[in-house]
């Protein structure tokens, strides 16, 4: 479990530095970005809830 949340800060952080330095100037392309971005967050947060109820089954 351990790994599972070292990659989502690593997600996470990667959300920060792209929005604070990568930006694009193009406000709907940058908030198409961000909208991806959040998703692929969100659907890994399902997955490691998804790994902890499994774990906790057996």
């Amino acid at each position: 479990m351990k790994i599972h949340l070292i990659i989502f800060a690593v997600l996470i952080a990667g959300f920060a530095v792209y929005n604070f330095f990568f930006a694009l100037e193009d406000d709907r392309l940058n908030t198409l970005i961000n909208i991806v971005y959040t998703s692929l967050l969100f659907g890994y947060i399902s997955f490691m809830a998804f790994t902890v109820l499994r774990k906790l089954k057996k």
